[in-house]
């Protein structure tokens, strides 16, 4: 049945309090090397954000697909090392959708779609780093009129963010980048892919799935 909703991708953004918070979610739901990963991070408040961002994607692709959440975990795959468990997320049992998640600082954010797909999020209150490192993300244009305007900082935040999901999704040209505000978690959220894109909350659910 094909989905009410006319837009083929999804993107869910919360908080890590939210995420963990949430009764369809929880830790056990992880992979044996996925819990390997957290158990070598020191920092709770970090360890609470990338285990967010790991449940968050699950319940992402659950309410795309209508799988359960404990049979939508992404597989990780370094191209450089040649090694699983790191490197960009991937849906080994549906090869033909992309799948994306990010974690900054109490925040979380995931997103699924047909082909590659990047999404990133950051607090609204944050300001980007060096600008030798931005000027390698982003266009001469856009760096200039961020810098150029009444609120610079927060411009180039903004680029920041959709600089970071296009590097996610391949940085490919043809890419659709849609940037928004969440201003009821104070943040600052982008997503890149081939296809529009519908945003829910961690507590909403999707309006239709792919058939």
């Amino acid at each position: 049945m094909p989905p009410r909703d006319p837009s083929p991708a999804l993107a869910v953004v919360a908080t890590t309090g939210e995420v963990l918070n949430h009764p369809e979610l929880h830790e056990g739901l992880l992979a044996p090397w996925e819990r390997r990963r957290l158990d070598r991070i020191r920092v709770p408040g970090r360890r609470d954000d990338v285990l967010a961002a790991r449940l968050l994607v699950r319940l992402c692709v659950s309410r795309f697909t209508g799988l359960p959440p404990h049979a939508c975990g992404p597989d990780q795959f370094c191209d450089g090392c040649r090694r699983y468990g790191h490197g960009r997320p991937y849906l080994s049992r549906r090869p033909g959708l992309g799948v994306s998640l990010s974690h900054a600082d109490g925040l979380a954010a995931a997103a699924v779609g047909p082909g590659p797909v990047g999404v990133d999020v950051e607090p609204a209150a944050r300001r980007p780093g060096p600008l030798a490192v931005l000027r390698r993300l982003l266009t001469g244009p856009e760096l200039r009129e961020a810098e150029a305007g009444p609120d610079p900082e927060a411009a180039l935040l903004r680029l920041w963010v959709r600089g970071e999901a296009r590097f996610k999704a391949g940085g490919q040209e043809g890419l659709r980048v849609r940037e928004w505000d969440d201003r009821e978690r104070a943040a600052v959220a982008a997503f890149a892919g081939t296809h529009p894109v519908t945003v829910i909350a961690c507590g909403d659910r999707a309006s239709g799935r792919p058939g």
